[in-house]
């Protein structure tokens, strides 16, 4: 077995990645510093579990004070962190990218931060990064791409408004997505997961279902068509989903400054049932990507997603049968009850390992199942996730090890032959985000 699994893995490493979904930016394409690798977010999650005062992700676009102050802070809960697969991400970019292979400290970590600040500054960088870990286009936020000053690197996927996504107590999330989106005259950056209601200061803001319609026109009017893959969004397992009628959203809206449960569920299911309904005549065949199973915390999000979620979802996908719905779960026990809906319905497909699933147990099981239920054109077998190209590095590697112990324990039990566990591979790794999403391979 072990074997089996050594030479599949050499093998998998010749075989090309297509990366679906990932943060990364134009304008800083590989790591600005030790920061960006150290205090990715998943880590600032270790980090913060062993006791480091910061559970908070960094700023956008941090100053020297926080950087400094942020990695300081966290050094010392680096021993209580060595044993996790986030810091495993760590060292392997370390190791193999910088050349370093020694304990970050306190005494140390500056010489190690001006080696990355450095090579961020070559534009072969992380072009270089890319071709060594054998990923040949990589998808990223809209406006992440800056004028298009990196496009042999990046396509993109348009994140903008989350209708039903849910925020920590509140419960008119809905309605500030939307105005958030009908105040601007292009598309942005999205609110964050952690959204501070008290910053927001829109002029635009939805009173009457003549503004939610205005608002929702606005918003598909504006989304830039020809220059995207899909749409990427959230669907919040707090929100029971159904269809709502004109009177309940009337009678929501009237209540919204008291609004509660009841009412986010209406705000959600009305504003995202026209937006399906807008989408559908405008772009037929849109691929609508969106996750689940990971819901608010006051810093970052928790695994959670019930049972009758996704049943409720698969009513919303039957209707809307003219869109394409990937999944992106973030929960490991509904893995198995997804894989039937995708078996059901055509106009569904699961993408990747997200989140809290990322994880080497959670992904191997999550390609177990899938392998055994789901056709391969139905299955995106990798994304990062990643806000530089280190991060899509060090977790390209972390999948094709993981790919290669679920693909050698099918050859052993003589459910696959070798050859045609690599045509699978590189059909989920390579060809379904060519076919499903029309991305494009290119040589950097």
């Amino acid at each position: 077995m072990k074997n089996t699994a050594s030479e599949i893995y050499k093998s998998l490493c010749q075989i090309p990645l297509i990366d679906i979904h990932t943060h990364v930016d134009a304008n800083h394409l590989s790591a600005r510093g030790l920061h960006d690798i150290l205090l990715y977010h998943m880590v600032i999650s270790d980090l913060y579990c062993a006791g480091c005062p910061d559970g908070s992700r960094m700023t956008e676009n941090p100053d020297e004070a926080e950087i400094t102050s942020r990695l300081e802070r966290a050094i010392p809960y680096i021993k209580y962190i060595q044993n996790t697969s986030c810091f495993w991400g760590v060292k392997t970019i370390l190791k193999d990218l910088y050349d370093w292979d020694s304990e970050i400290t306190s005494g140390n970590w500056r010489k190690l931060d001006i080696t990355i600040r450095e090579k961020s500054k070559e534009n072969y960088w992380p072009r270089s990064i890319l071709n060594k870990a054998g990923i040949k286009r990589v998808s990223t936020e809209f406006w992440r791409g800056h004028d298009h000053i990196a496009d042999d690197i990046l396509q993109y996927s348009l994140e903008w408004a989350f209708f039903t996504r849910s925020q920590f107590g509140q419960f008119d999330t809905a309605l500030i997505e939307l105005e958030h989106a009908w105040n601007q005259d292009v598309p942005g950056a999205p609110l964050p997961v952690s959204m501070d209601r008290n910053k927001l200061n829109f002029k635009r803001t939805i009173k009457t279902l003549e503004d939610v319609s205005k608002a929702v026109s606005h918003y598909c009017e504006k989304i830039p068509y020809d220059n995207i893959l899909s749409i990427a969004s959230h669907f919040s397992t707090d929100i029971e989903y159904r269809v709502v009628t004109n009177g309940e959203m009337i009678k929501a809206l009237t209540n919204r400054n008291n609004a509660g449960p009841r009412e986010r569920d209406i705000f959600a299911n009305y504003i995202s049932e026209l937006f399906f309904n807008e989408i559908g005549r405008k772009k037929p065949c849109l691929t609508l990507q969106f996750s689940i199973g990971a819901e608010p915390l006051p810093f970052e999000t928790g695994s959670k997603l019930r049972s009758e979620t996704l049943f409720e979802l698969a009513s919303l996908f039957e209707r809307h049968n003219s869109l394409r719905f990937s999944l992106f779960i973030s929960n490991l026990h509904q893995n198995q009850a997804a894989c039937t809906i995708v078996r059901e319905l055509p106009n569904v497909s699961l993408a990747g390992y997200w989140w809290h699933n990322f994880f080497p147990s959670a992904i191997r099981e999550v390609m177990n199942e899938r392998l055994d239920m789901v056709a391969t054109n139905k299955q995106f077998g990798f994304f990062s996730d990643a806000y530089c190209v280190e991060w899509a590095y060090a977790k390209a590697l972390i999948v094709r090890k993981q790919l290669s112990v679920v693909l050698s324990e099918k050859i052993v039990q003589g459910q696959y032959t070798h050859e045609q566990a690599l045509m699978i591979a590189e059909q989920i790794l390579f060809k379904t985000a060519q076919e499903f999403l029309g991305m494009t391979p290119s040589d950097f």
